[in-house]
């Protein structure tokens, strides 16, 4: 009888109504709280510091204005950071993180740090197993690899979040689909790609670029739409 339930409670989860519900129990368990925010906050602080120190070494090589694009993983995390930030007032004030207030402005905000927070969250299961071996059999694999893994699919789940407190546009769905096609451009056409033990080709661009829809469109499901929101 018990697995039975289980079961019945899993396929409840087809329900998007139910989903969500789920989703939005977990946002105020995790995020609805002062301290554990902040300790989300700090977490995400250290995990930006990781993706700087990563990028560092080769900034030099790349044109400033570029930057933003080029250290993807380390900027996906700061819009996180800034999108977290947002939750401070409504959880100093005891009201429920899904009861934030919104604006357009917001709505980019949230809709940009979800979709690159997703996108980069999934990139390494790509362009790390495009070269098993090479990472597997390196000294660091438990960092480089399993590591890496790791910590960029707790981008995923973090991200996953936001729309319980979030919104989104039109607007913004285009300027986070605009963002991922300006990024795929400055690492495989320019020629700018994050340091990897090969060289990138064809095929990690198409799958990079491949990423970027499908996160834009995980958005636009995920995210109520702002003008939804009763007036």
């Amino acid at each position: 009888m018990t697995s039975l339930r289980r079961l019945r409670r899993l396929r409840r989860l087809r329900d998007r109504a139910v989903r969500r519900r789920v989703r939005d129990a977990i946002a105020e368990e995790v995020l609805g709280d002062a301290r554990s925010l902040a300790v989300v906050l700090v977490l995400t602080a250290f995990m930006f510091l990781i993706g700087v120190d990563y990028y560092a070494g080769s900034l030099g090589e790349v044109p400033t204005v570029l930057w933003p694009l080029y250290a993807d993983s380390a900027v996906a995390v700061a819009l996180g950071a800034l999108s977290l930030a947002t939750l401070l007032p409504t959880v100093g004030s005891g009201d429920p993180v899904t009861e934030t207030p919104t604006n357009r402005a917001l709505a980019h905000l949230h809709t940009l740090s979800f979709v690159w927070l997703v996108q980069f969250g999934l990139w390494p299961l790509v362009s790390l197993n495009l070269a098993f071996e090479s990472y597997v059999s390196a000294p660091d694999a438990w960092i480089y690899y399993w590591g890496v893994l790791g910590t960029h699919l707790c981008f995923v789940g973090l991200a996953l979040l936001f729309p319980a407190f979030g919104r989104t546009t039109r607007g913004a769905l285009a300027v986070a689909g605009a963002v991922g096609v300006a990024n795929v451009v400055v690492d495989y056409w320019l020629g700018y790609s994050p340091p990897l033990l090969y060289e990138p080709g064809a095929g990690l661009a198409l799958a990079t670029l491949g990423i970027a829809g499908f996160c834009v469109w995980l958005a636009g499901r995920s995210f109520r739409r702002l003008d939804e929101d009763p007036a």
